[in-house]
């Protein structure tokens, strides 16, 4: 039978409707009238409801789902809620608001962490805190208090498609510069009709969250690759603004057209998998669709360039933990110490570990493992670079609570549409930021 889970695109019931992650796609719907409905006990089944959000990997979720309630004698059962397209923090808030908490949850950042610090567990009573990688859990602690396990390390910039790259004459390796890669673009733009693509650049304009990753590239070394200095920070002065607008105006010039509505799956599921363009602005957390459609392009044709955001000839990659994952710990006692076994077990037993680097293709923000276990070549490689300090911060998860929903990417998709200048997207965005912190 089909397995089903649910997607919660935005957050208009505030009961929804949970659909359970189990072998046979069964359906389990939950009264709210019941005091343990959602993540509660019924008899002696213990459910804990997980709020992803995280589309890409619901079937994964479900996948470890399923391999946990087995573990438990099918004494407990995990159900996935999923809440994407930038619309998890509002989904999180309606099911706070309606009584209806998780007892499981991905939270994007310091500002939403701290909107749930009252309700979030001290995960130092979890093992497998233990095994995190130095300075990991700082995204997730509040007043010295860590209050949520990095969910993976995840980093992003440039993806491109190596074949393409190689087809046209160009060597990855020999882009150590914005005028490098500004090079390499023209070439590809001139052979399009000789290398079968539709344009260069599939930038995904239609998107809020890809628009705000793009802006960390700029605002990391502001913050001087800080997490706690970007979350505290009162001003956004865009000191790094004129390289966020070249590289803007160059995306634009050679991107699928209207850049406006290219959202994730036109611009990865159809275009850059198949071939149609060269690059994307995305991370690895792409691998799992790409493995999902063409398993050999992750590992045979996938490459990431980084972004020169400080100058010209200083490139990194941003890195970090894109989510983490909270405890409920007002809920019942029972539930509470099964949503802290099945986080451990996810993370430090074998089958979970497994899972960790195969069907999930996660980064691991734990030490421990070997870089070469890591599921593709890409994801390898960002493993040992932050093992070896080498990539920026996360600063996009930081900003002022719902600054880049309502700011940062309307002003970005007026001056990608022509409608105002940079220095308006800067000066008005600018403003909000410290309004909104």
């Amino acid at each position: 039978m089909e397995r089903k889970y649910s997607t919660l695109l935005i957050p208009l019931f505030a009961v929804p409707i949970v659909l359970a992650a189990c072998g046979t796609g069964g359906t389990t719907s939950v009264p709210s009238s019941d005091e343990n409905s959602e993540s509660g006990i019924n008899g002696d089944m213990v459910t804990i409801d997980f709020f992803n959000q995280k589309p890409e990997i619901t079937t994964q979720l479900e996948e470890l789902a399923d391999m946990y309630s087995e573990e438990t004698g099918g004494n407990t059962e995990v159900t996935i809620t999923t809440v994407g397209s930038g619309e998890g923090s509002a989904g999180l808030q309606a099911r706070f608001a309606s009584g209806n908490e998780p007892a499981l949850m991905m939270l994007g950042g310091l500002p939403e962490i701290e909107r749930y610090s009252d309700s979030l567990l001290d995960v130092t009573e979890l093992e497998m805190t233990d095994t995190i990688i130095d300075g990991m859990l700082e995204g997730g602690t509040i007043e010295g208090t860590p209050l949520g396990v990095p969910l993976n390390i995840e980093g992003f910039g440039w993806m491109y498609n190596k074949e393409i790259f190689e087809a046209a004459g160009v060597d990855p390796d020999s882009i150590q510069s914005y005028d490098d890669f500004v090079a390499a673009v023209e070439t590809l733009d001139s052979q399009k009709e000789e290398l079968g693509i539709e344009e260069v650049f599939a930038f995904s304009g239609g998107e809020n969250y890809i628009v705000n990753q793009f802006s960390a590239n700029f605002t990391s070394p502001e913050f001087n690759e800080s997490i706690i200095e970007s979350y505290e920070a009162q001003e956004l002065e865009w000191e790094y603004g004129d390289q966020m607008k070249k590289y803007t105006d160059l995306f634009n010039q050679y991107n699928v057209q209207p850049i406006l509505t290219v959202d994730y799956s036109r611009s990865v599921e159809e275009l850059f998998v198949n071939d149609q363009v060269a690059m994307v602005h995305q991370g690895i957390w792409i691998v799992p669709t790409l493995n999902e459609i063409d398993p050999a392009f992750a590992q045979e044709k996938l490459g990431m360039l980084p972004v020169y955001g400080e100058n010209d000839t200083e490139g990194k990659i941003i890195a970090g933990a894109p989510f983490y994952v909270g405890i409920n710990k007002n809920l019942d006692e029972a539930v509470v110490e099964e949503a802290k076994n099945f986080l451990d077990w996810m993370y430090t037993s074998e089958e979970g570990k497994k899972m960790i680097t195969g069907d999930l293709a996660f980064v691991p923000a734990q030490e421990g493992y070997d870089p070469a276990d890591i599921s593709d070549p890409v994801s390898s490689d960002l493993y040992q670079s932050l093992l070896d300090g080498e990539t920026g911060a996360m600063t996009h998860k930081q900003y002022p609570d719902g600054w880049f929903q309502q700011v940062l990417y309307p002003e970005f998709q007026k001056y990608l549409n022509g409608d105002q200048t940079w220095e308006e997207f800067e000066e008005n965005t600018a403003r909000a930021f410290t309004e909104m912190r």
